[in-house]
């Protein structure tokens, strides 16, 4: 039998779409300035996610701005995020990305998900059946 606290958690939590470390994503904020709301967008790329798929998840995002790092951790099921957009996938072979604090330039820069998919279409093997041919 659920308890109350259960209860409530499943009525707060939101259904997002699956992210992982290594994505790029757009998380829509909701601002309150004075009597006035916004939404801001915060674009960068997932360096951690903590907290499983609970009520308490969050999502460290890191983006550079003027040579300098930003990170900013953002609660999922928080009331003040709006939405959250995956804008590219890129393939990490962990699931924290805290190495990239200490890269920059060339070498913080993760393969997108695309570029091993073109990769895996023109591959040696076909070509040399063309040249064949």
């Amino acid at each position: 039998m659920p308890t109350k606290l259960e209860i409530f958690n499943q009525k707060h939590i939101k259904n997002l779409p699956e992210i992982k470390s290594g994505y790029i994503v757009r998380v829509h904020q909701r601002i309150k300035e004075g009597d006035k709301e916004r939404i801001q967008p915060y674009e960068g790329l997932v360096i951690a996610k903590k907290h499983g798929k609970g009520i308490n998840s969050t999502i460290t995002v890191r983006r550079v701005s003027g040579g300098i790092g930003i990170e900013r951790i953002f609660p999922l099921h928080s009331p003040k995020i709006e939405k959250i957009e995956i804008i590219k996938k890129a393939k990490v072979r962990r699931a924290k990305l805290y190495y990239l604090r200490n890269l920059t330039g060339k070498k913080a820069r993760l393969k997108t998900k695309r570029d091993f998919e073109a990769a895996a279409i023109a591959t040696p093997a076909e070509e040399t059946k063309e040249n064949a041919e």
